[in-house]
């Protein structure tokens, strides 16, 4: 089964680009549409995530949420979702993958209204998921949770953190996601400054920060041109050279260029190609599983200016 919850509207038995109440859905493997004959009840539905969670007496299970970003069906999201998963547990990974699937309205032209929407998903992000989850973490917790957040789905994510914060049931309980990894991240570099309140709540929920960019994301430079040009972009550019010590920098650029063969020249590639390359997966597992030190992570090289970078 694939898990994700969705705050989609209903359209007849599938599911529209509207925002509406979160519903909780499980999909056989062989299923390549959603619809709402999948949708189970929300306790049973946490609790065979919990249970998939794949923790042991003495061995930490792990829960991983991945967040969409713009332009992005409900069916394309369901395909990356299982390339996640699949990449994931081919290089040992033994927990359970979530998705958060909000509406996103499937066209380039939409990036504005997209990004409306994910600021009003980042509240369901907040009160359906995030909530609910913390809500099993106890002081003897068996299970970590991490984040893998993709291009808009980075500023929802980031924007669902501050609900949190602002929320004072939530705020008054101690919770904390272990990983969180920011892939093409379509939100702006200064916020990553240490000290900005925009990343104030994510850095303080989390243990580690990763973030993944690549200089030859033209879909970013997009997004660039939109805003104005006003604030460049974290996934294109990177972290700030002020940036807390709980964020990482991973330039990819040079892999990217290196490997472009393998990845083709479709539109938007140089944006998505992360989640078609085995070497990726392979580094995200060792951030998920957090054994090692960011330094010593066997995917990972230095490079001629002596920051890491995906090798």
């Amino acid at each position: 089964m694939d898990y994700f919850f969705s705050v989609r509207g209903r359209a007849g038995d599938l599911y529209s680009d509207k925002l509406g109440k979160a519903k909780y859905l499980a999909i056989p493997g062989s299923v390549k549409q959603a619809t709402r004959a999948h949708e189970i009840d929300k306790r049973k539905w946490f609790k065979a995530v919990q249970s998939k969670a794949g923790a042991k007496p003495l061995i930490k299970g792990h829960i991983v949420i991945f967040v969409h970003g713009f332009n992005t069906e409900q069916y394309d999201m369901l395909e990356r979702h299982r390339k996640i998963r699949k990449g994931l547990e081919a290089h040992g990974f033994k927990g359970t993958l979530i998705s958060f699937d909000w509406p996103s309205n499937g066209s380039a032209l939409g990036y504005s209204s997209d990004r409306r929407d994910a600021r009003l998903s980042a509240d369901r992000l907040f009160r359906d998921g995030l909530t609910e989850l913390s809500a099993l973490q106890q002081e003897d917790c068996d299970f970590n949770i991490h984040v893998l957040a993709h291009s808009m789905g980075c500023f929802l994510l980031r924007e669902a953190f501050d609900y949190a914060d602002d929320d004072h049931k939530t705020a008054q309980k101690s919770w904390t996601v272990s990983q969180v990894a920011l892939v093409a991240a379509d939100i702006s570099q200064k916020s990553l400054r240490d000290g900005s309140s925009k990343s104030a709540s994510l850095l303080r929920h989390s243990t580690r920060v990763t973030s993944y960019y690549n200089p030859y994301d033209d879909i970013l430079s997009i997004s660039e041109v939109k805003r104005i040009g006003v604030s460049r972009r974290l996934g294109r550019v990177g972290l700030p050279q002020d940036h807390s010590d709980k964020a990482v920098n991973l330039y990819c650029g040079k892999f990217f260029r290196d490997n472009s063969d393998d990845f083709g020249d479709a539109v938007g590639i140089s944006h998505r190609w992360y989640f078609d390359s085995p070497r990726f997966y392979e580094d995200l597992f060792h951030t998920f599983m957090g054994k090692l030190d960011r330094e010593v992570i066997p995917t990972r090289g230095r490079t001629d200016q002596g920051n890491l970078a995906l090798k």
